[in-house]
């Protein structure tokens, strides 16, 4: 005998959304053309962004949750570790540029 169960719904909770790359060019471009260039800055600036306001809403959750306003500490918790990870793989992106630009600079020496 089983009986059917019903999802778990976690008051407060919402679901986590889906990575997006917003990508404006229907068409792909060739690489190392400019317009490569500038869509890989473009998206590395908007990642800054990106980090930048999960940050800030991370620091603005705290705030509340220090101070007593947060009725659910689990937002600022979820915050918290997002802007964390997000920054890891910032931190992962930028030591990988840099490691590449050390190879090409020794490949000229």
């Amino acid at each position: 005998m089983s009986i059917p169960l019903d999802p778990i719904a976690a008051v407060g909770v919402t679901p986590l959304s889906p990575l997006s790359f917003d990508q404006t060019a229907s068409a792909p471009q060739a690489i190392g053309g400019a317009s490569g260039g500038q869509s890989f800055a473009t998206s590395l600036a908007a990642a800054v962004e990106n980090l930048q306001q999960l940050q800030s809403t991370s620091n603005g959750l705290a705030v509340q949750a220090v101070t007593g306003d947060l009725d659910d500490i689990h937002k600022a918790t979820l915050a918290s570790t997002r802007a964390g990870v997000t920054l890891d793989l910032m931190v992962a992106v930028r030591d990988r540029g840099v490691a590449a630009f050390n190879d090409v600079m020794r490949m000229q020496a």
